[in-house]
């Protein structure tokens, strides 16, 4: 990239906030109080992003008689769950190829069990009125390169054999361009009802109103400090009180497990994302996009973008960045360097949008996994749930996760407990150095992979043998 392009392209991030979009909406709730003195109840929820709402949320609809409380370190939606991509997706498995990979023999059901996720996902916006700027507008995936496209038109042929291709239609260049106009686009992969975009904190706000209309009763700014057993439940310490509970759910994710054994199951790994102004008429007539679709590119590092509900583009992706150590810190969040690589790869998808600013430009942790989505568990003789993995496509994804928990929690045998992907667990990362230093290598990899036609290093063909191959 050419130093007076990239000293153009930076300019545009000139006035760019280094805070989610999403969390500056004016209507944010207010936090409730925090926890002091101790409280009992039937089911206690730690978590208070997607994961831990959806959990109150259905066990309240499951049972109304249900004594729930939820706690929460921050504020409801502060973290991954406020400042994600808004891609709500139904797949359970980070995608169907992983999916299909992993989980041959379950595939038909667990793309049948995410579909009807999606459609219960639905069914509570509208019941709950949950204004989410909820839109079923599907998710096209793109191929910038030549070999891409041919990979795109083989997956999709691999699809209709394996009786997986309801509802995708494979466009060619001069189709993709039809929905989407950019230079970069070769072909594409339009799933038409398997994703809806979203505000992603609205959601968050609108499931904690929710929670709170059924009587859940919510504390934030109350981190959960230690679980132990307590008579025939558990009980939860915090900052100014204490929780007594017959069962537990676990939706902490990245942050760390209040079940030390867990912990080894994920590692944090930092994703960015931008976010223009509004475009005009003109600029969005110049790029089409009149389908409102989400849109990811094909590589290994791969960037996903999508409009808003006031006509903005948020461009994110590409950069996924392991920290030695594996912690989470709030400096990490802010990443200059991944902001300006993610701004010229704007303006080269999108060269008829040059002069567009952007306002906002984020980042944070996402919980990584071996397999790259959700894992399931219990402890404490089945008193306590937990689900976590979601590997950054959890928006949709958690909902199941929420339900996996509660069948758990109440010991019940059912077509989501009995899934091998719900019995079985990822692989856990090795301790550091060796977590980082694989991380890196596979990193390095993928991106040469991307510059070389796809073909995967030895490193790579090994990591797949295992179960283990990644991108961004």
């Amino acid at each position: 990239m050419a130093p007076s392009a990239m000293n153009r392209w930076t300019k545009s991030l000139s006035d760019a906030q280094p805070v989610p979009y999403w969390l500056e909406d004016p209507g944010k709730p207010h936090p409730e109080p925090a926890l002091t003195g101790a409280e009992t109840c039937d089911l206690l929820v730690v978590g208070g992003g997607y994961s831990g709402l959806w959990t109150a949320l259905i066990a309240k609809e499951r049972d109304p008689a249900r004594d729930v409380v939820l706690l929460e370190g921050r504020e409801a939606g502060w973290a991954a769950s406020g400042r994600n991509g808004g891609f709500c997706a139904a797949s359970l498995t980070h995608g169907l190829p992983n999916g299909l990979a992993r989980w041959p023999d379950e595939i038909h059901k667990l793309q049948e069990l995410g579909a009807r996720n999606l459609d219960e996902i639905e069914k509570a916006v509208a019941r709950h009125s949950l204004d989410c700027d909820f839109e079923r507008t599907g998710e096209i995936d793109v191929a910038t390169e030549t070999y891409q496209a041919w990979e795109l038109r083989d997956w999709y042929e691999e699809m209709e054999r394996e009786g997986l291709a309801e509802g995708v239609e494979f466009l060619d260049a001069e189709a993709v361009r039809e929905q989407v106009d950019s230079p970069t686009f070769q072909a594409g992969l339009w799933d038409r009802r398997g994703v809806a975009m979203l505000h992603p904190a609205k959601l968050a706000w609108g499931l904690k109103r929710a929670c709170l209309a059924l009587g859940v009763r919510i504390y934030e700014h109350t981190p959960a400090l230690t679980l132990k057993p307590y008579g025939a439940g558990m009980a939860v310490r915090t900052p100014y009180g204490s929780v007594r509970a017959r069962k537990v759910a676990l939706g902490t994710n990245i942050f760390p497990n209040l079940i030390k054994r867990v912990r080894a199951y994920t590692v944090p790994v930092y994703d960015y994302a931008l976010m223009t102004e509004p475009l005009s008429e003109e600029q969005l007539a110049s790029i089409g996009w009149k389908n409102r679709q989400g849109l990811g590119d094909s590589a290994n590092q791969f960037h996903y973008f999508r409009l808003s509900a006031d006509n903005r583009i948020l461009w994110g992706g590409y950069d996924a960045i392991h920290h030695y150590g594996g912690r989470v810190r709030r400096e990490y969040d802010d990443r200059p360097e991944t902001y300006a690589k993610l701004a010229g790869h704007f303006f080269t998808c999108f060269p008829q949008l040059e002069g567009v600013r952007f306002t906002h430009a984020w980042g944070g942790a996402i919980d990584t996994c071996s397999r790259f989505s959700a894992f399931f568990g219990t402890a404490h003789q089945g008193n306590v749930a937990y689900a976590a993995g979601y590997t950054g496509l959890g928006v949709g994804a958690t909902r199941f996760g929420a339900e996996v928990m509660l069948d758990l929690l109440a010991g019940r045998t059912t077509e989501r407990t009995s899934l091998e992907m719900v019995r079985k667990k990822p692989l856990p990362f090795p301790p550091e150095p060796f977590a980082w230093t694989g991380i890196a290598l596979t990193k390095w990899s993928l991106a040469r992979a991307d510059a070389h036609g796809g073909r995967r290093n030895l490193w790579l063909r090994t990591m797949d043998r295992l179960g283990l191959g990644f991108d961004s």
